[in-house]
């Protein structure tokens, strides 16, 4: 077993320690409640105001940890269990999301950066590892597949690159306004801090997953030649 896959598979019970840990402590502040009893969409609603946000909407989606904030359509969509809850968990979640829109708002330029790569990225994470597998297959004869299958699955590592800051900042926007808002009090900040560091962890996990997978790539491509 070469040192590429150990630190797959490192990565890999690293990656499922983190959201083990993240639904735990998402389940645990889910039953706290915040000190003002407003729900996930009426924080939402406030915090937008409260930065000048007239013309993002606040919608209810299904799922489990599916919010996200959409910046092509201006929206902040959060789950059913945030946007009706008034949990510490949901005011974490929702916060979040705004500090998306913010951003959005400001011109932040890797959201900016982010935004703009989701086509190429989507049509990469797609069918990058066809491209890689066949082009393994010819490597002898036709190498440049190979290598363009490697170019594609690099811009998905890109992409998890450039998501680390834009998710980052969202959740710093996040606690600054709870706490200045008085919308949740230092207590309630600390608590949420905690479940935003566990969410933010995760794309942490997803980068360095991406990197060892294109480490490993690239090696068994150079030991084909």
């Amino acid at each position: 077993m070469n040192a590429n896959w150990i630190l797959i598979i490192v990565i890999g019970i690293v990656g499922m320690f983190v959201q083990w840990k993240l639904k735990s402590v998402f389940a645990k502040y889910s039953k706290v409640r915040s000190p003002g009893g407003m729900t996930g969409a009426q924080i939402a609603q406030r915090m937008l105001n409260d930065n000048g946000i007239y013309d993002v909407s606040v919608t209810c989606i299904t799922g489990q940890l599916t919010d996200h904030y959409d910046p092509t359509k201006k929206t902040v969509n959060l789950s059913e269990d945030v946007y009706h809850s008034s949990s510490i968990s949901a005011a974490a979640v929702a916060s979040h999301e705004c500090g998306h829109a913010i951003q959005h708002k400001e011109g932040y330029a890797p959201l900016k950066l982010r935004t703009a790569l989701v086509p190429a990225v989507s049509f990469s994470s797609k069918l990058s590892m066809f491209v890689i597998i066949i082009g393994l297959l010819i490597i002898n004869t036709f190498p440049t597949l190979f290598w363009i299958g490697i170019a594609m699955f690099a811009l998905v590592f890109i992409f998890s690159v450039v998501t680390l800051p834009v998710e980052f900042n969202a959740s710093k926007r996040a606690l600054a306004w709870l706490q200045s808002s008085d919308t949740l009090m230092q207590a309630e900040v600390s608590q949420a801090k905690e479940a935003l560091g566990w969410a933010a962890s995760t794309y942490v996990v997803s980068a360095l997953s991406s990197l060892a997978s294109l480490l490993y790539y690239i090696g068994l491509g150079n030991s084909r030649r």
